[in-house]
């Protein structure tokens, strides 16, 4: 978990300094190697790999539009997740999707810009398994404005009512671009609401790995075993505004400060050498993460842009 987490992490860090390549000194979100948005995941680590550590290939995953985290730590294609990140063709969906729609069949791994769009198509997957004989599982992220989606509902009921093998994963951040979830919704915990359709609510406080491991790992056996479908809300903590260049003015001040005190890596480290791993080891990983990262993004800097006329296939007229 912590490999994955430190590889997520130094993917990011490179991301966030080239994204603001032809962007200044003006800001111009059009302009760069990386156009349009970018949304980092940096903080979120632990709710990716506390669950996706329990997943297979042929298992489903659907994400948010703020997805490396759990891209990474589901398997997906380094070098060809960068490479969709600067639209190049050697990219996943060869450079027509970008960060927001990164898809991966050889790891069942998929992603949406639209807030609560993978809810429903997780429920599709786990109910597709069933009918092959397989006991393969889906599982769904959101963040905490998915919650107050129709789709969120609608899917939930029909999770519950099939007894689908699917698991929903709220990865509560607090925030809903600039509004806080005080704000925006009317529950203090969204666990709260899996009692409406009959199924277990749990809430993982802490932003901890291995506590959401442990509660992923009940909730994606008993999917697997047929008993149906959970639902989890994960308290994290994103680290980084709702996209790079936000100033995030509208969390206080002395919340902003205490971001720093928060990150998961850094705790996470600190817990595995108290556990008695050695630093070298930490070390180790640390820089096989350095390497990889640097390696994609090598690989998608270098590769061809798409040509142009491909800005007119695959789509309906």
């Amino acid at each position: 978990m912590y490999e994955a987490m430190v590889k997520s992490r130094e993917l990011e860090s490179r991301i966030k300094t080239i994204y603001f390549e032809g962007k200044t000194p003006v800001f111009n979100m059009a302009k760069g190697p990386i156009p349009g948005e970018m949304h980092l995941s940096m903080g979120q680590e632990p709710c990716a790999v506390g669950v996706c550590a329990h997943l297979r290939p042929t298992d489903f995953v659907t994400a948010t539009h703020r997805p490396h985290h759990v891209a990474v730590a589901k398997g997906v294609d380094l070098r060809k997740m960068a490479a969709e990140i600067f639209g190049k063709k050697t990219g996943l969906s060869r450079g027509l999707g970008g960060h927001m729609h990164l898809f991966d069949a050889a790891v069942n791994f998929s992603c949406s810009g639209i807030i609560g769009e993978g809810i429903a198509p997780a429920v599709g997957a786990a109910m597709a398994a069933r009918i092959q004989g397989r006991d393969d599982v889906a599982v769904s992220f959101m963040g905490e404005g998915a919650t107050n989606q129709g789709q969120f509902h609608e899917a939930l009921n029909l999770a519950a009512l099939w007894k689908a093998p699917v698991v929903f994963i709220i990865e509560d951040n607090a925030y809903g671009i600039s509004v806080c979830k005080a704000e925006s919704t009317s529950v203090a915990s969204n666990a709260d609401r899996a009692a409406a359709y009959g199924i277990p609510g749990v809430f993982v406080p802490g932003n901890d790995p291995d506590a959401i491991h442990a509660a992923a790992g009940e909730a994606i056996a008993r999917a697997r075993a047929g008993d149906g479908p959970t639902l989890i809300e994960l308290e994290t903590h994103r680290l980084e505004g709702h996209f790079v260049g936000d100033t995030v003015e509208y969390r206080p001040v002395e919340e902003r400060e205490r971001l720093a005190e928060l990150d998961p890596i850094q705790l996470f480290r600190s817990r595995l050498i108290g556990d008695g791993h050695e630093a070298s080891e930490l070390d180790a990983l640390d820089a096989e993460a350095v390497r990889l990262a640097d390696d994609a993004i090598s690989f998608a800097r270098n590769s061809e842009y798409p040509a142009l006329e491909e800005a007119f296939a695959h789509v309906f007229g």
